[in-house]
């Protein structure tokens, strides 16, 4: 007989091959992904005011990307969650002044990311930092998330490890 998983669908891992997913179901079976999580990720940052964010935010722009444009407002957003499918969100929200168009570049980062190991916040910020270059999920973005995380990938697939460890309870 199988395990009760063994035919789950993972959900935020479906793009990644099947035996990364098999592996991943035997820590559910065994009741091991938050110990496997724990293991390679096992603080919990201090980041917790959009102040405190709106800072971090701005140092890892400082050095990494002077040269892309200011980012007017950070925040953590209670309204962003797993359910609209976004753990962070830019936006440029247009203003008339004075007869001129000014954009002002936000970035909002799910309030779940105020628990989050430390690495996972700085993937999701790198993420959305990049979109102030490149606005496409293309190899250009990527390579920009790389340039600014050399492990950003593994760090990507770990976060839909903790996101698929939260969605069956064992986190």
């Amino acid at each position: 007989m199988k395990p009760a998983s063994s035919n789950r669908i993972l959900k935020y891992l479906q793009g990644y091959p099947e035996h990364l997913q098999s592996q991943v179901r035997t820590l559910i079976d065994e009741q091991r992904l938050a110990e496997y999580l724990a293991n390679r990720y096992g603080g919990q940052h201090s980041i917790q005011s959009d102040k405190a964010l709106y800072s971090y935010v701005n140092s890892l722009k400082q050095e990494n990307l002077r040269s892309a444009p200011q980012v007017d407002k950070v925040l953590f957003d209670n309204r962003l969650d797993l359910t609209h499918r976004a753990l962070g969100l830019h936006t440029a929200v247009s203003r008339v002044q004075g007869g001129k168009l000014k954009a002002k570049k936000e970035i909002r980062i799910a309030s779940l990311f105020k628990d989050a190991a430390p690495e996972f916040l700085e993937m999701i910020v790198v993420h959305e930092l990049a979109h102030l270059k490149e606005h496409d999920h293309n190899k250009a973005f990527y390579k920009l998330c790389t340039y600014m995380l050399p492990d950003y990938h593994q760090r990507e697939f770990d976060l839909r490890v903790y996101l698929t460890a939260k969605e069956v309870g064992q986190i």
